[in-house]
């Protein structure tokens, strides 16, 4: 049985060893040798978009008891992508976007994605 990596390959394409909703799927992979010559496989570094690069959507009004995952589901429909709300809003720990009842969350459209200002 051919592997699906194999067949991405076979058409010039690269596997991603991460899922299309992952912060790291376009991120490239390294390798470097360690002090036993064994090869270590790594991610290079991401850098996190400057706030300019997103187009805001609308705010959430942060409520008790709100978590990023449910916020991220409601408006991203993907709880798992609560770390573009992080980059949107240029934060590192995703428990503080949510810690203070009545902070505003900024929703955005992913970075380089323009939005439509005649709306």
């Amino acid at each position: 049985m051919t592997d699906i990596s194999q067949l991405l390959q076979q058409i010039g394409a690269k596997p991603s060893y991460f899922s299309l909703s992952s912060r790291y799927k376009d991120i490239p992979l390294a390798t470097m040798e360690d002090n036993n010559g064994e090869t270590i496989v790594y991610v290079r570094r991401r850098f996190i978009p400057q706030p300019n690069k997103f187009f805001l959507l609308e705010e959430h009004m942060v409520a008790l008891g709100d978590r990023l995952d449910n916020i991220a589901n409601q408006y991203l429909g993907d709880p798992e992508r609560f770390w573009q709300i992080c980059d949107s809003n240029v934060v590192i720990d995703p428990d503080e976007l949510t810690e203070n009842p009545g902070d505003k969350i900024r929703i955005t459209l992913p970075e380089g994605i323009p939005g439509n200002t005649n709306a």
